[in-house]
């Protein structure tokens, strides 16, 4: 019989050693770093070299999220990669994630969903270990936004980091309350244009004004009801984590979901715009210090890109 829900059961995060600070960028472009707050809120970003592929970054990060669930490569047998600055067509960054980790025979997938890919893929894995498809599944959101980004260009050099974060979802035991809610995804296609990555080579561009409009008017409601989703009212949330877009969406669009009691992830400051990577990476981190404890649960929602967005809610491993 198939499982009635799935759990998160590790995370695990990874950047790049190199950090890129606003100081830096004022030397590349004209910014400063008080025009870079004001407007983003980002302080720092970490960048990966010519020699750190995105299946690296992934890779990282999911042989953490193992660790912390106590599992090896070989309990695996689904690998979800959120990513949309693959260069190459095939092999796709699940298959080179599960070769790098030895990862025997799995189902492996890429989704290209953009800054909201990761929780795209988190719902993929739990539908797909709620239909008995799959035993256990690693989730990867991993972007390297640095090779997408055009350096002269300084109202979007400004904003891109490179990580990744990772999680191991398996199946709920018997009698256990789901740990993964039921998904809220969607998408505006008509306003697609407004954020891209494209033409070749490919380069990240945004109508900026609209995303912020869109972003703090329409998502509110949204986020709303993926707690609705899950049983929960937002007062009920120990987190937020919506993607780490820019610190100035972040801040309203918490406060207009009504989470009054949640410690709200602002990775952004330190990391940057990181597209797919930044859900799980900005929840990694407020497990690793103590921020969010174990049952505890946390609203995740990624939007941008395509200008789709896909919601739920989490208790934390």
């Amino acid at each position: 019989m198939a499982p009635h829900g799935s759990r998160i059961v590790g995370i695990g995060h990874y950047q790049p050693a190199r950090i890129l600070t606003n100081e830096d960028l004022a030397g590349m472009v004209d910014t400063s770093d008080e025009w870079i707050r004001s407007r983003v809120g980002i302080r720092t970003r970490h960048i990966a070299g010519p020699d750190e592929p995105v299946d690296e970054l992934a890779a990282h990060a999911a042989a953490k999220a193992l660790a912390a669930a106590g599992l090896t490569a070989d309990a695996v047998d689904l690998v979800v990669v959120a990513t949309s600055t693959a260069v190459d067509r095939s092999p796709n960054m699940a298959a080179r994630v599960a070769h790098r980790l030895g990862v025997p025979s799995p189902a492996a997938l890429d989704l290209n969903v953009v800054c909201a890919g990761f929780t795209h893929a988190l719902a993929t894995a739990d539908h797909t270990l709620r239909a008995g498809a799959a035993r256990r599944a690693l989730v990867i959101g991993a972007d390297k936004m640095s090779a997408v980004t055009d350096w002269t260009d300084r109202t979007t050099c400004v904003l891109t980091g490179d990580g990744a974060g990772a999680v191991v979802v398996e199946p709920c035991a018997d009698g256990e309350e789901p740990g993964i809610g039921p998904v809220l995804w969607g998408s505006v296609p008509e306003m697609g244009n407004a954020v891209r990555i494209e033409g070749e080579p490919a380069r990240f561009a945004q109508e900026g004004q609209s995303v912020y409009r869109w972003a703090t008017r329409s998502l509110p409601p949204l986020a709303r009801e993926a707690c609705a989703k899950a049983g929960l009212a937002p007062a009920d949330l120990a987190a937020v984590v919506l993607h780490q877009a820019n610190l100035r969406i972040i801040e309203p669009l918490a406060e207009k979901i009504g989470a009054v009691n949640a410690v709200v992830a602002r990775d952004v400051i330190d990391s940057g715009n990181t597209s797919a990577a930044s859900v799980p990476m900005a929840l990694s981190k407020l497990v690793e210090r103590g921020e969010l404890r174990s049952g505890q649960p946390a609203l995740l929602f990624g939007f941008g890109g395509n200008l789709s967005y896909a919601g739920q809610v989490v208790r934390c491993p």
